[in-house]
């Protein structure tokens, strides 16, 4: 049953998200208390209730300011003006255009038949330089606007989900008065059921479809015919299963457990890596991939095809790994400081 939640809930548990657990219930407390009878003096005079509401959380003003004030937090580097708008802005563009960029060149390296190690030599830097241009230009950008007294111009809502799939990055509201539209959901506490449910369900998909490609194939004209190389059993895929298998056992402890501990995320990411790198592995050494499946299907050698399968297999690969690496540590880390 999904809990409806007021404009309140939502501005308190957006507030209190920066402050210290041990200051948290009493400010939150505090806080709620406040607005309550703010809402109710408004009311006393004749408004409507929503109404009281929201021009009371209007005249609060943006939650993340009104906790650095709680616990006396300097918003200075920028500037208390500008600050959070430049830090949200940074966070938004540092998610996006640093992995966009490395994916393009590496792809375009890869295809080009580029090694490894090239492809690293190039990626790396390319990764400091826009971290360091993103950073610099974006804050002289602010800093100049601050000093001008001019007012920045609003942007177009654009929300980008990070790892972890509870915060959002948004552009909304980077350049516009902050409005109670703006305030975000409660984040749901813990693991859920449905979270191991999910992971359940897809590692037993993976397995019915590495077990259908064997038996089966995928191509209705060739029956039998499978995308993985039948050489990798059955000792590759008996410990593909039990690595799927410890990831069963790892959905169902973090469910038990309630929340992602530092412990659990490294088992996590070492099962990541586990999987990852003998994948890699099989994949550069031409053992991954059925070496008949793409000449059956195509009538020619399909070297070329092949190729970029393999290419885009591997990244998709490392893609999968280091996401749900990262999101599991991510959400450890925040669990622990919560």
């Amino acid at each position: 049953m999904t809990v409806k939640t007021t404009l309140t809930d939502r501005y308190v548990d957006a507030a209190m998200r920066t402050v210290p657990e041990k200051q948290r219930d009493d400010l939150a407390a505090e806080l709620r208390g406040s607005i309550e009878d703010q809402i109710d003096a408004r009311i006393a005079d004749g408004e409507q209730k929503d109404a009281a509401e929201r021009a009371v959380l209007t005249e609060l003003g943006d939650p993340d300011k009104l906790a650095a004030q709680y616990t006396d937090r300097p918003l200075w580097l920028i500037g208390p003006r500008y600050y959070l708008e430049w830090w949200r802005l940074l966070k938004l563009l540092l998610w996006i255009v640093p992995v966009c960029a490395a994916f393009g060149v590496s792809l375009a390296m890869a295809l080009g038949g580029s090694s490894f190690g090239e492809i690293v030599g190039a990626v790396v830097p390319l990764l400091i330089a826009i971290i360091v241009h993103l950073t610099f230009w974006i804050t002289l950008v602010f800093a100049i606007v601050e000093r001008s007294n001019a007012k920045i111009p609003a942007m177009p809502s654009v929300t980008v989900a990070t790892p972890g799939g509870r915060n959002r990055l948004t552009a909304r509201g980077f350049m516009e008065e902050w409005t109670p539209d703006m305030l975000p959901e409660p984040r749901p506490r813990g693991v859920g059921f449905g979270d191991m449910v999910a992971s359940l369900v897809f590692l037993a998909i993976m397995v019915g479809v590495v077990l259908w490609d064997q038996f089966v194939g995928f191509i209705p004209s060739e029956p039998g015919l499978s995308f993985l190389d039948p050489g990798l059993w059955p000792w590759w895929i008996t410990g593909l299963f039990v690595v799927m298998a410890l990831e069963a056992a790892l959905a169902v402890v973090v469910y038990a457990v309630g929340r992602w501990t530092i412990a659990l995320a490294v088992v996590n990411g070492i099962l990541n890596l586990v999987i990852m790198v003998p994948a890699l592995w099989l994949l550069f050494e031409g053992r991954l991939i059925n070496p008949a499946y793409f000449p059956t299907i195509l009538g020619g050698d399909g070297a070329q095809v092949e190729a970029i399968v393999s290419v885009a297999a591997g990244f998709v690969i490392v893609g999968v790994a280091a996401w749900d690496t990262v999101d599991a540590a991510l959400k450890a880390v925040r669990d622990r400081r919560e």
